[in-house]
This record gives structure tokens, sequence and C-alpha cells, in this order.
């Protein structure tokens, strides 16, 4: 049984090989190419989740990003049609960061079309919980007042990609600064609670501080600092160069990047627990497509050293790449969750999806810069 697994395995690496083979995977011409297979797919292939939910705001930043490179308006207005449908509303739970996602896509067609009923619902919300900010503390037994931890707050690691993009980009959009303020003071709350000055990471969340892998390591989920990589770099993208702290924003996208260079699998890929790559012993295309997204837009504008990163990038694109099939769907993604665990390396999801594809943008860029 061990050497047929060892035969089975030597075959689908001859297989990958040669697929890999029948085209340059960095010619600019390929990296459209699959892009537009990605997302043509991702289309045909509705995720099972409304619209409007976290899931998706990845693949209509991907799709924006598409449209970018290429000129191509049909998948601008794929993402147009979406937010025509639902009346340009985000979802209706007040605070929760993922109910506020949806909203970059938003701002980023209101950039083309300025139409104000594009960003009315994120700005009535976000006017409303700065009216209504969340409770800080709250009184437990025996009256101890603690700090409130609650999804009211950012205190999950994804939280930091599904809202604060959006708070920067309606303060560009606006010309006000308390959206920015009120992004700022929380990120730095949720970087306080959650982030190790050790490794350079975030954990998923405080629960995780106290966890420990089946191999003895810290517990860093490789889609949750994913979510964080890409978070910053929508982040950095809207908030102004002469912001008093984007020096601080872009410090942790720097500190991070260096540690997330330190334990890319020889693969190409991140394990799904960061530091542990044997639990499980399995790849992650969710966040290694993030990661080459980070890697590849700080090396376009000039906040990564090519010279030290560059390698990394093109491995993290190539192996992104030998997972994505014919068809242009992208495999081997860990499903919904909160921490790494084991799953079918078939699986494939519209977050993932949409990583890749913004991920390639910046790949094309990166080409691009080259020639």
């Amino acid at each position: 049984m061990k050497d047929l697994k060892a035969i089975l395995a030597f075959s689908a690496s001859l297989f990958v090989s040669a697929t890999t083979a029948q085209a340059d995977v960095f010619s600019q011409n390929e990296i459209i190419n699959r892009m537009k297979k990605a997302a043509d797919w991702q289309i045909a292939n509705p995720a099972p989740y409304h619209p409007l939910e976290w899931h998706g705001a990845p693949f209509y930043m991907g799709l924006s990003d598409l449209s970018e490179v290429t000129g191509d308006p049909s998948y601008f207005d794929t993402v147009k049609a979406m937010g025509d449908a639902h009346d340009w509303k985000i979802r209706d739970r007040p605070y929760h960061a993922d109910d506020h996602a949806v909203g970059l896509s938003y701002l980023k067609l209101y950039e083309i079309h300025k139409d104000p009923e594009m960003i009315a619902s994120v700005k009535k919300e976000f006017d409303w919980i700065l009216a209504n900010p969340p409770e800080k503390t709250i009184v437990g037994k025996n009256g101890v007042v603690r700090e409130r931890y609650n999804r009211e707050r950012w205190n999950w690691c994804d939280a930091l990609y599904m809202a604060p993009p959006v708070w920067a980009g309606l303060s560009a959009i606006t010309g006000d600064e308390k959206y920015n303020d009120y992004m700022v003071q929380e990120w730095k709350k949720a970087h306080e609670w959650y982030f190790d000055e050790e490794e350079d990471l975030y954990f998923h969340d405080k629960r995780d501080i106290v966890k420990v892998s089946p191999g003895g390591k810290k517990v860093f989920w490789a889609r949750g600092d994913g979510w964080v990589i890409a978070g910053l770099v929508e982040v950095l993208q809207y908030l102004p160069q002469d912001h008093p702290d984007r020096p601080y924003f872009e410090s942790i996208f720097k500190r991070m990047s260096a540690k997330l260079l330190t334990i890319q699998k020889e693969n190409g890929t991140w394990a799904p627990s960061l530091l542990d790559p044997l639990h499980p012993p399995q790849d992650d295309t969710s966040g290694t497509a993030f990661y080459v997204y980070g890697f590849a837009w700080g090396i376009n504008n000039g906040l990564l050293d090519a010279a030290t990163y560059e390698t990394a990038t093109r491995k993290g694109w190539q192996a992104l790449c030998e997972r994505q099939k014919p068809s242009g769907r992208l495999i081997n993604t860990q499903p919904v969750g909160g921490y790494p665990v084991a799953f079918d390396p078939d699986t494939t999801a519209i977050f993932g999806m949409g990583g890749f594809i913004s991920a390639g943008s910046e790949m094309y860029k990166l080409v691009q810069l080259k020639r």
C-alpha cells in the first residue's frame, strides 16, 4: 500500500510538472488567461452564500482588479449588477465587520461612476456607528469592569480585512478624516488584543494565544493572517501618504511579510497552521493567494525589496497555478472556518478564487515592471 501511494504521489508530481511546463505562468498573457478563467468559472458556478455576505467580498475585488489590468469593463459590470440587484445595501448586523466587507467593492465602483447611491448605505451605517460607538467596557461579576470583547469590535483577525479598508476608503472618497480616525483606533485595539510581538503574526483571536499545535507550536491560521495582509494592502491604497499613522501600518505590513518569507514551504505554499506544517500536513491556497497578493503589491509599491521577496512571490504564484484546474477552478482551499484543520484538497471557495485573481493582478504588474 505504501508503494502504491508513493507511485501515485510521484505520478501526480509528474502531472503537475508537465502541466506547468505547457505554459509560462509568468507571461502576461498567461497571467491574464488564468485570471479570466478563474473569474468566468466562479461566475458560472455561484457560491452557496448570500451575495452580500463576506464570502464574496474578495471575489468582487478580484473582478475589479481584473477589469483594471485588462481594461475589460465586463467584470466591473458583474459587480455593478450585484450592487444594483441589492440596492447597494450591506448586511444588517450593526457593528459586525463581516457585514461591511461588500462595501469595499461599492467604493471602487463609486470612484468610476460617482453615483452617491452606491455608497449611501455604507455611509449611513458608519455614521450611525460613530454616533453610537460600541461599548468599550462592561461590568462583570462582583462589579468588576473589563474591556468589552465581542463582535461589536474587530476582535478576530478576519475583521481586519472585512472592515478597515471600507472605513479608509470612505474617508478617502468623502475627505472626512473621522472615518480614518475610527479605523485607526479600532485597528490599534485589535492589534493590542491579539498580535504576537515575538512572531510578528496575528492570532485568529485571543483564545488562540494559549493554544499549542500537536507539534508544540503556537497556532497561527494561514487564512487568518492572509486576511490581515490583504486588509493592510487595501488600507494602504487609501491611506494618504502623509497620514500620521501610515508608518504604523507600513511597519506591520513589513514585519508580517518578513516573518512569512521565512516560513513559506518549499513547494511555494504556506501551511494552514503557519508554524506547524505537519498539523495538518496540507497546502492552503486561500492563505497563499493573499500572501502572493501582498508580496507582489509590496514589491510593486516599493514597500518590499524585490531582491529579497520576488523569488518567494514567484514560487507562490507558480504553486497557485499548479493548483488551478484547466477549467479555472482553484483547489486546495480550506473551507469556512477559524483555525487550521484537515480538509478535502479538492475544495474550492469563492474567497480563495477572489484572492487568486487579485494575486494575479499584482503578478501582472510585477512582470510588466520587469519589461
